[in-house]
């Protein structure tokens, strides 16, 4: 039986958790699944919630080295491994750290396998997008590099072109250094300037390592870039190179902490705008791939304000049933948020923004911080895809 979408879904993978005052805190995946269960969305025509299972040693070890594995596995809530990334501020060691990180990385290998062998058109694990995690250290909050192994599995399945594009505020540092070398897997990242951001990466002149010249994509957006600003980049960038590219299937990583409320970055996008990012991802997988997508969540630290809006929104349109930015949100729903965090949540799906951007085919300004971005990127990659840069 073929399934709209296959979402990795189970209590268990909120035990992703660095501990009380860490900035990823589990509840925001908690509250999407609540939200989106009190909208329908999980009770949709064909919508199939899989709790996963943790990937073994064997798959890990497709990306991440023995060594690096074996750490995290002894690794106690008070361990101190600065080789390997762990016991710093960013990634604090927690009990079950091991099993909990392989756990989110199952759900996300699953989802990929689910799509490629046809069980389900789309592939969704909100609680993955760990893009940072590198083969020998974690990173950014990052144990095990979700996306990166999901990408794996599809290459080990038999996959030849394999695009991957990640929306997180911050660059995806861990999946492009993963593939640098590798000419089946675009990676395509639209991120905050390194010159202001975490990791201080994803220039544009990262364009893939030798023999795979233009298979790394970066656009470093400016401080402040608005919907209008973020759409214009992603359409200036995107769909050119992923039409030209032709990928068998899609892999997106959907961090949603490029909201002007989240409080690690500086972009300035609302729910709407990451929205429309996930509406345009889901029909470029539609034209090129015949639907195959496979997303994540990411980051995103605005965390009842954002994060559960942003991603019921990317589940709603997975299950090819989108959600009207004007409804209301859930009673139900609210009352939860009130009685336990005693926080006020947001009433619509909405933050009330008006989509509209220039085309980049109508002209560019050399002088905008925001064009010069774009400018940089075409420049640099787009010659080695046989694209004329300047049209």
């Amino acid at each position: 039986m073929t399934h709209a979408v296959h979402v990795a879904w189970d209590e268990s993978l909120t035990s992703y958790d660095f501990g009380d005052g860490h900035p990823l805190n589990p509840l925001r995946v908690d509250l999407t699944i609540r939200l989106a269960r009190e909208l329908g969305v999980l009770d949709r025509p064909g919508v199939h919630v899989a709790a996963p299972q943790p990937a073994d040693d064997a798959s890990l070890r497709t990306v991440h080295t023995s060594d690096y594995i074996a750490a995290v596995r002894a690794a106690e809530p008070h361990t101190v491994d600065v080789a390997h990334g762990l016991g710093t501020t960013d990634d604090p060691c927690f009990a079950g750290m091991h099993d909990a990180s392989a756990l989110v990385a199952g759900g996300t290998i699953e989802a990929a396998r689910a799509v490629w062998s046809g069980t389900a058109s789309h592939g969704v694990n909100v609680a993955g997008g760990l893009h940072h995690a590198m083969p020998s250290a974690a990173s950014g909050f990052c144990v095990y590099n979700d996306p990166a192994l999901g990408i794996r599995a599809l290459l080990d399945a038999g996959a030849e072109r394999v695009a991957y594009v990640d929306v997180d505020v911050h660059h995806g540092d861990g999946v492009q250094a993963v593939f640098y070398d590798d000419p089946r897997v675009l990676t395509i990242s639209l991120h905050e300037s390194p010159r202001t951001l975490f990791p201080g990466t994803g220039y544009p002149e990262e364009t893939g390592g030798p023999g795979a010249e233009g298979s790394a994509v970066n656009v470093a957006l400016p401080p402040g870039t608005t919907d209008r600003g973020w759409l214009r980049a992603f359409h200036a960038v995107v769909p050119p190179l992923l039409r030209t590219w032709r990928p068998q299937i899609l892999v997106t990583q959907h961090g949603c902490d490029s909201h002007v409320e989240d409080p690690l970055a500086h972009l300035a996008l609302t729910v709407d705008g990451q929205r429309e990012s996930y509406r345009l991802l889901h029909e470029l997988a539609h034209e090129l791939c015949d639907g195959r997508w496979v997303a994540t969540g990411g980051g995103g630290y605005a965390l009842i304000e954002v994060v559960p809006r942003a991603w019921t929104h990317l589940l709603a349109i997975a299950a090819e049933s989108p959600i009207d930015p004007a409804t209301a949100t859930p009673q139900a729903w609210r009352d939860h948020v009130m009685a336990r965090y005693a926080r006020r949540a947001p009433s619509r799906m909405t933050d009330g923004a008006e989509l509209s951007f220039p085309d980049w085919s109508d002209g560019y300004d050399p002088a905008d911080w925001l064009d010069k971005a774009v400018v940089a990127t075409r420049t640099a990659v787009f010659p080695l895809h046989g694209i004329d840069p300047s049209f």
